[in-house]
């Protein structure tokens, strides 16, 4: 049987500041991807990420999207 689903959502863009995370300019925020649990997430964030390593602002984060669609789960995959 496969492992249960946990959603996580990888987004990012361009930051106002980079103390913060408020991003510049919404429009332009990128959707990375849609992924079934954190090690496929964290991959595609990585993956991101380096890419935009010459660019202080921008930034890219993993939603846990799995908690916000059933607060009570626990996150554990089974």
């Amino acid at each position: 049987m496969p492992d249960k689903q946990l959603l996580h959502l990888v987004i990012g863009g361009e930051l106002k500041n980079i103390t913060a995370t408020e991003f510049a300019d919404l429009g332009k925020v990128e959707f990375v991807g849609a992924y079934a649990n954190y090690a496929e997430a964290r991959a595609a964030w990585k993956a991101k990420a380096q890419a935009t390593v010459d660019n202080a602002h921008a930034r890219y984060f993993i939603i846990h999207a799995h908690k916000l669609l059933d607060p009570n789960e626990d996150g554990h995959e089974h």
